[in-house]
This record gives structure tokens, sequence and C-alpha cells, in this order.
């Protein structure tokens, strides 16, 4: 392999290119990218930016030793493999590209919602800045999707004095993501940061002066926000020969049906054999971990990928960490009552750790995905004691806690005292919805 070509000038694209390297690749890459930025850090957008603390998330590279040309400002168009031989042809908007190595690295790109007034998304940097410029004190901003995306332009704009109503379509904010009993836990976030949260509000129009439900009702804004999601950007890829359902079908490696294409990111629908499905996961840290073991893949060593899922939010002042996945369990335990500044929840199927949910609690977060990387099993009624760590409520393991020591499992500081928060009891409820997956 001589040539490689990475499509996607994002963090998956950067990882991907850099892993190349380090991996020993040594012949021609070439890095392809939509935007007209070198690659940056998304997660800032809909935080630091949109604060205007930050005009510049851009990733630190070294360019020079990456030995990696840019094409920025170029979009894929179409692509075309040889037949009979590896490699093939880029289709671009400068024109082709040959390869015999493909990196898919392209994203996801925002859903919009229909009619014909305007809407702001948060995607790229851009996205970010043109907000930023319409959140003045007192403007109404309307954002519709109580998911991770609405719920930290809502932290941002109502910290920049604006009027913010969030609409949602389902019953619950993050239904979708972590169930409706999770989901009620954050409704009054909204309150307490002078959010105006409206449940079962499904809009049918973005209308010239605000939206349309389909209820008929009129609500006004001066900005709207879509917080609805993201489909793969993979349309360039119609017609290419590569299985292609809602994002690029790859294997636990990342190969997809051409040896000499790999994809990763939020376009990659890969195989886990953790969890015994296809997931497409459009989250920071499969972009920033998948790439070592796509490049393994595509310079045809043995690779997976395969880890505990992990993912996080910064919303109303509140850190919102999650990792494992919790289809498959039987029982919920809260440590802590969820009505107390900070609280852990934990998904078991048995007794064992399936998923972890910290708010502003980051050792439960930490310890809990090391033991679902473990596949622990949990004594549970020492798993419910929020001043047990979790490291130590593991079946069969000795606690490490010496006499008259006192727990901590909070953040660091004030909190790290002894937790005097009311103990919760353990709550048997049924399977909670999955995060975002396709069928295998």
């Amino acid at each position: 392999m001589k040539n490689v070509i990475v499509v996607g000038g994002g963090l998956a694209g950067l990882r991907t290119a850099g892993a190349l390297r380090t991996q020993g690749y040594q012949g021609e890459l070439t890095l392809v990218g939509a935007e007209h930025h070198r690659p940056y850090d998304r997660p800032p957008l809909t935080k630091a930016v949109l604060a205007g603390e930050s005009d510049d998330t851009t990733l630190p590279a070294d360019w020079e030793r990456l030995r990696c040309g840019l094409r920025l400002g170029q979009r894929a168009r179409a692509l075309r493999f040889h037949d009979g031989r590896p490699g093939g042809v880029l289709e671009t908007t400068a024109g082709p590209l040959d390869f015999d190595g493909l990196v898919i690295a392209t994203g996801a790109t925002p859903i919009r919602l229909p009619g014909d007034g305007s809407q702001h998304v948060v995607r790229t940097l851009e996205d970010a800045r043109g907000l930023r410029a319409s959140l003045r004190p007192g403007a109404r901003v309307l954002i519709v999707g109580a998911g991770w995306i609405g719920a930290e332009v809502a932290t941002a704009a109502a910290k920049k004095g604006c009027r913010v109503t969030v609409l949602e379509a389902a019953a619950t904010p993050l239904a979708a993501v972590l169930g409706p009993e999770l989901g009620v836990l954050t409704v009054g976030w909204y309150a307490e940061a002078g959010v105006e949260l409206r449940l079962g509000a499904e809009v049918a129009s973005v209308d010239h002066d605000g939206v349309t439900l389909t209820d008929g009702r009129s609500v006004p804004a001066d900005v709207v926000v879509a917080g609805v999601g993201a489909r793969p950007e993979v349309g360039w890829l119609a017609g290419s020969g590569l299985d292609v359902q809602r994002g690029v079908v790859v294997d636990s490696a990342l190969r997809t049906t051409r040896a000499e294409a790999v994809a990763v990111g939020d376009c990659a629908a890969w195989w886990s054999e953790r969890y015994g499905r296809r997931l497409l996961v459009e989250h920071w840290e499969t972009a920033d971990k998948a790439p070592e073991a796509a490049a393994a893949a595509l310079l045809g060593r043995p690779a997976a990928y395969d880890p505990p899922l992990y993912f996080w939010s910064e919303q109303f002042g509140r850190t919102v960490q999650y990792a494992g996945h919790h289809s498959a369990a039987d029982q919920m335990v809260f440590r802590c009552s969820p009505d107390s500044s900070c609280w852990t929840a934990l998904w078991v199927n048995g007794n064992r750790l399936e998923a972890v949910l910290a708010v502003d609690r980051p050792r439960d977060l930490v310890q809990g995905r090391r033991l679902i990387a473990e596949s622990a099993e949990l004594d549970i009624r020492l798993a419910a004691d929020p001043q047990v760590p979790l490291r130590d409520v593991v079946r069969g393991r000795a606690p490490a806690r010496r006499p008259g020591a006192r727990w901590s499992t909070g953040p660091v500081g004030p909190a790290d005292q002894p937790d005097r928060r009311p103990r919760s009891a353990t709550r048997l409820t049924p399977p909670l919805r999955s995060i975002r997956t396709c069928g295998a």
C-alpha cells in the first residue's frame, strides 16, 4: 500500500492518519476535508464557542511529522473501486484522486426541520459562530429537541440572557437515549436554569417568525435551533459497491466489504461482539479511539474495537457521563437520591453491571467503566451505598477499606467529605431503551 486517502477532516480522520504513521505506514498520505479549517474538536462548539470563551478548537497535530497532504474545502462526491485489483478513484469537488488505501471518516450531517423559516444547527465552527451572534440578551430562542445538543445550547443561551424555550416531542428529555425513568429526572434542570421546557410538542414546520406544531399551535421565536439528531454523511458512497445502511457497514476491525477500505467515526456502523449487534455511535470517544483499530486493519494486521461505550455532556451546570449499554439490564440501582445534586444510576443484569450514568460523580463513572469492561458482578446491597466506592462492591472481592476510613466517590474538592446524603433503594425496572443502533 503506497497511497492512502483519508476522506473526512474531523477527529476520526486526523486520528486515523496519525495511527497509520505510528504503526509504520511510510507511503503517501492525503486528508480530504469538506471544511476549510484544519481538523478541530467539535464538543466545545456547544460549550466554550457558544459561550464566547473560545473561538479556536483546532486539534493539535504535527503536520510535518505526519507527512500528510491537506486538501481542505474539497467535498467527496463519488467513489469507484477497481475491478479485480485493489484501489480506486475518489471523485471530489476539486477533481479525481487515485488511491490504493481508503479511510472513510466523513462524519454526520445534522437533521433539519421542515419549513421555509431560518433555523440553526450546530455541527461546524461556522454553525456555532453564526448561532453565537444571534444569542443576544432578551432574544426569544426556541430549541427543538431536548437531547444532548439541545440541552447544551439551552445552557449557553440562558447564560447569555436569552429567553429560552425547548420543545421536545417525547414525554421526557433524553427518552431515546436513557429512557423515560432517567429522562424525567432531568426535567427540573431546565426550570432551575430559567428555561421553559415543553414536552410532547412536535414541530410541523419552521416559519419566518417561529414554528408551527403538529396540533396547529404556533410558537413565536427570534431564533430557532434544530437539535433533533444527525445522519451519517454517506450519500456520496451510492454506487460504490460498499454495504451502506444507516452508516457504512464494517466489521469489528472497522473493515468494509473491500479490504483496502475502512470506515471510522460517526459514519461507521461497526459490529460489536460485546453487545452482539451493530452499533452506530455518534460520540467523541469512538472517533478518538477507534482509529487505532482502523489503521491496523488497513495495514493488514489483526485488530478489533469493542470497548464499553462512553459519552458525556455538560448541561445546566452538571457533568453527565454514561458508560456501557443498558438494553439488557433488568434492574436499576441508584446511588444517592436522584433529587440530590449528584447521583449515579447503575443498570444491572442479574448481578452483572451493564451501564452506569453519573451526574457529577466522576469517580463512580471511572470505576464503573472498568467494572463493565471486566463484566464484573456486583453485591447489589453494597452498590446502592454511595459511601462505598464502586470498585469495592464486586462480589467475591475484598474491599480495600481500612478500619475507620471514610469513603468518598464524588468530585474532588468540597464534596470529598463523607457523603451523608440518603441512601437509595434498588429499583427494579423493565429494560430501558438503548442508545442508537442499527440492525446487524
